[in-house]
């Protein structure tokens, strides 16, 4: 219900700035990269219409594998069901995907922060992050991040079944499941070392990294080159690591001159993300969620390309928000309750700001 509540908040506001600009908030809901997983999901990667492009407006035959499938082969699923159409099976497999993350967050938050008001609270923060707005859209974050949370939930609580299944299932959704597979595969190995759980931790180690090496290999065969899905991300969209110095030459130059209100608040977020990563630090979390979060945050900030999409690309990394729900479960409900608040309206803002006045992708 907090889930809910919090990203029907988000459409409200997304819904009024639509209006405000004379847009549809359906056609919002499944913009940009939203237009790839549906025509993936309708036509398979061949039959996407030849008129969308990459970033920098080129077509070429491996263009859509960009694009992984775990997402849109769910759509295809759910669109099976009689009216429900593409668009609304898109949609109904995020919404879904979202509550699935928020049982898991309430769990996490019970373990770490010993009580349902710290699980409370990281739903609420989680579902209002800046770019939450994706959540809701035809996107494959919430679908990501409710298969991250329960493949660490798996870890923490030694269920290497559920630590394996949740990781190889994400490795099909998302690049980032690099972290993720990283993270279980070396919790098991520790696992295997201590001698620890009998056999389980070889499930966990073998299922891990099936997801996202088989189509990151499925990829390699259909260009003829092993790494064939980075020379496309590279070409199509400048996605490679560097390191981190793309990024912090957007924050200098953004802070020390005129730039817009969004690349403005992006970098101050970038920023933000770094300072609750420390935190996490102090407040010695477990290390898999430490592990998770900064593998995240690096991926993200060390490579290059649209630097717009930085928040966006850090929603995964949820356990920054673990200090926040913490901190804010130990002060006055008032307090809580408006910060909370708050920080609801300012992520719905930004999500939405980002999809009706921004002129580039997200």
């Amino acid at each position: 219900m907090v889930y809910l509540a919090v990203r029907g908040v988000g459409l409200l506001v997304l819904a009024w700035l639509s209006a405000a600009t004379d847009q549809s908030t359906l056609d919002n809901l499944r913009s940009w990269d939203g237009e790839w997983y549906l025509e993936i999901a309708a036509h398979g990667y061949a039959g996407v219409d030849p008129s969308m492009v990459d970033g920098y407006g080129h077509r070429y035959p491996e263009t859509p594998m960009a694009f992984f499938p775990g997402y849109p082969l769910l759509i295809q699923a759910f669109a099976l069901v009689p009216g429900i159409g593409v668009t609304g099976a898109a949609i109904t497999v995020s919404l879904l995907a979202g509550v699935a993350a928020a049982y898991g967050l309430v769990r996490l938050g019970r373990r770490i922060g010993g009580s349902d008001a710290v699980g409370l609270l990281l739903v609420a923060l989680f579902a209002a992050a800046p770019m939450s707005v994706v959540l809701s859209m035809a996107y494959s974050e919430a679908l990501f991040c409710a298969l991250s949370i329960w493949a660490l939930v798996g870890v923490l609580e030694r269920n290497w079944a559920l630590a394996g299944l949740c990781c190889a299932a994400a490795g099909l959704v998302r690049p980032t499941a690099a972290a993720l597979t990283a993270v279980v595969g070396l919790a098991a190995l520790i696992a295997i070392v201590r001698r620890r759980d009998t056999w389980r931790p070889w499930l966990a180690l073998v299922l891990a990294p099936l997801g996202l090496l088989g189509y990151i290999g499925w990829v390699g065969l259909q260009t003829g080159k092993p790494t064939g899905y980075f020379a496309l991300q590279q070409r199509g969209w400048s996605s490679a690591f560097d390191g981190g110095v793309a990024t912090t030459r957007f924050v200098v130059e953004t802070l020390t001159s005129d730039k817009s209100v969004l690349e403005t608040f992006t970098a101050w977020l970038v920023l933000a993300a770094l300072v609750l990563l420390v935190l996490c630090f102090r407040q010695r979390m477990p290390w898999p969620l430490l592990a998770f979060a900064t593998a995240v945050v690096a991926l993200d900030l060390g490579s290059d390309g649209l630097m717009y999409s930085k928040v966006r690309l850090m929603l995964p990394a949820f356990p920054l928000l673990i200090p926040l729900a913490i901190g804010l479960a130990h002060r006055r409900r008032s307090t809580a309750v408006c910060t909370t608040a708050l920080l609801v309206f300012f992520g719905s803002w930004f999500g939405a700001y980002s999809l009706t006045a921004w002129q580039y992708a997200i």
